[in-house]
């Protein structure tokens, strides 16, 4: 059926052999599959040991031909540590396209809904990665008169900001030596950076200070001083501004007093006003009063 002549042997240890040292894939997959399994296992929740291990076995056992797109799948995807709660870690639809493009080595066309609105692109996908619910596609255009991908021109795209998404049938290459961990890295310092621009320290309740650091993720972190006399602990937190930051602090007022700086303070206290104002109505009177 495949068009390689087998042969029989005889004897301890015989069988069926393929003529001329040919070699076949018994597992029956064809690349396409072998591409899909792959990425439903990148995509299913953190890196375990055992995710790991099943993974690495499926590369090995792949046919040489396929081989090479799988590798590429399994280093070029991420599942982080998440940044706060997340209610739904299912990726977008998107980035099952981004790894099917990056294990072909083909360049994308997409529509990016950013900051300066609507703009198009033509990229090379070098990975994608989530944090918590959030997936992110790090890509670059090619150099000009290549099919490999400017490491001058790396950036980060958040995956539900695209739009039209297209794989093209053009050639997209990494950079040789791309050290794609150390793209990551940077990638997430530069955006917990931008995430914990404002900060504050607050004294929080022993009770609380596992939950309030888990709601807030990587942007918490308990300070090292002895709890005081109450037994609460200190505790920094971080946002992208200060509105955002007393935002979140506004729902921690029974078990976290924020303690500095004055600027959040202030936010919050802003903010309890408004939240007031919005929920007065002195026509309205308390049941039980004559």
């Amino acid at each position: 059926m495949s068009g390689v002549p087998i042969y029989p042997t005889r004897g301890r240890g015989g069988g069926w052999r393929l003529i001329g040292g040919a070699r076949t894939d018994l597992t029956g997959l064809t690349q396409g599959e072998v591409t899909s399994l792959l990425i439903g296992l990148t995509q299913s929740g953190a890196a375990t040991p055992e995710r790991i291990a099943a993974m690495r076995k499926l590369v090995r056992a792949m046919p040489e031909p396929f081989r090479a797109g799988a590798q590429r799948v399994a280093a070029a995807t991420v599942r982080d540590a998440p940044w706060g709660a997340t209610e739904d870690d299912s990726p977008a639809p998107a980035v099952a396209v981004l790894q099917r493009a990056i294990a072909e080595s083909h360049r994308v066309q997409l529509e990016y809904r950013g900051s300066r609105g609507v703009t198009a692109a033509e990229l090379v996908p070098l990975m994608v990665g989530s944090r918590g619910a959030k997936w992110y596609l790090i890509a670059a255009p090619v150099s000009e008169g290549s099919d490999v991908a400017d490491e001058g021109r790396i950036r980060t795209y958040r995956v539900d900001r695209i739009g039209e998404l297209r794989v093209l049938a053009v050639n997209g290459i990494a950079p040789a030596g791309l050290d794609l961990t150390r793209v990551w890295a940077e990638m997430v310092e530069r955006v917990e950076g931008f995430r914990g621009a404002a900060r504050a320290v607050v004294r929080v309740e022993p009770w609380a200070v596992r939950a309030l650091c888990d709601r807030f993720g990587a942007q918490a972190q308990p300070l090292d001083d002895p709890p005081d006399v109450g037994g609460r602990v200190r505790v920094e937190v971080r946002a992208h501004r200060v509105d955002a930051l007393a935002e979140q602090l506004a729902g921690w007022t029974s078990a976290a007093e924020v303690e500095g700086p004055g600027e959040v303070r202030a936010a919050l206290r802003e903010l309890g006003e408004r939240i007031a104002a919005s929920y007065r109505d002195d026509a309205v009177e308390s049941p039980g009063r004559d």
